[in-house]
């Protein structure tokens, strides 16, 4: 017997079915069938069995809606129902874009009430840059790409400029940034002393309005000063702190490059040329001492 081909379509296999039903017919009708090989009667019986998938499959597909069983029909409308109703809840649920917020621009503080003021604070000679700001709002609403348009540069300095606007949007100030009696950026500081009891003495700095004293401000706006201590009986120490005549008072001027973060420098090259460095300039010093003494 030949052997059957493996059919690689479902009409092959449809006639490859039919041919192996006449096959067997004609085995039985001359009662031959106990001599058909086992691999003819497997292959007959799986080709028969594909037929009938086939055939149900296509009927199903093809059949009219009318003409299909109850229970196929109503999974057929069930499971377009459910995708259908899947499909809408998902539109639904699908979330809309979500806007880019806002950038929160803080309002100008006592000791920080202008662009000019502000770069001036922190720094790095941007206070050169302060015409290209028009306004506060400007100042904290350009993006990197904007600053970059108006000549802010290098990018080493926008990221500076970035990083301490969104720490002043923060509240995060430098010294002297939570002061708020401040006129033509001088800040007037006092000594207050509070005696607890007789072993207890508290003494702290407090800002004051110009020509006045402590005592004229009530106790809820006699409030400490951050970063500065009192040394001694009544000196007034800090970062960029002058004493005041007459002593327990002192003042606090704008200055260039008070909340500049400070970058390093490198001493006698970086750490690979280093050791060169300071070998060639030994050799220097020892020629010129050499020199002086005759010896060349």
């Amino acid at each position: 017997t030949e052997k059957l081909s493996t059919p690689w379509s479902a009409f092959d296999r449809r006639e490859e079915a039919i041919d192996c039903r006449q096959r067997t017919l004609e085995a039985i009708s001359t009662g031959r069938d106990h001599i058909l090989e086992p691999n003819v009667r497997r292959s007959c019986s799986i080709a028969h069995m594909n037929s009938l998938r086939l055939h149900s499959a296509f009927g199903l597909l093809l059949r009219p809606a009318a003409a299909a069983p109850v229970g196929v029909s109503t999974a057929v409308h069930g499971l377009r129902a459910f995708s259908a109703t899947t499909s809408s809840q998902s539109a639904e649920a699908a979330p809309s874009p979500v806007p880019k917020p806002k950038t929160w621009i803080p309002n100008p503080t006592p000791f920080v009430p202008n662009v000019q003021t502000f770069l001036t604070l922190i720094g790095r000679d941007l206070k050169s840059h302060a015409s290209k700001f028009p306004s506060w709002d400007s100042l904290f609403s350009l993006s990197s790409e904007q600053l970059r348009e108006l000549g802010v540069e290098p990018p080493r300095s926008r990221r500076y400029l970035l990083r301490w606007r969104d720490k002043f949007a923060r509240g995060e100030y430098g010294i002297g940034g939570d002061l708020k009696y401040v006129k033509g950026g001088k800040a007037i500081l006092k000594l207050v002393e509070k005696v607890k009891s007789p072993e207890l003495r508290l003494r702290y700095v407090v800002n004051v309005p110009e020509g006045k004293e402590v005592e004229d401000l009530p106790l809820s706006q006699q409030v400490r000063a951050k970063g500065f201590k009192v040394r001694g009986v009544d000196k007034i120490t800090g970062p960029y702190v002058l004493p005041l005549k007459g002593g327990r008072a002192a003042v606090l001027k704008v200055t260039e490059g008070m909340w500049e973060d400070k970058r390093g420098h490198k001493v006698d090259g970086g750490e690979r040329r280093r050791a060169e460095v300071r070998f060639k300039r030994g050799v220097a010093e020892r020629k010129a001492r050499r020199e002086a003494q005759g010896l060349y």
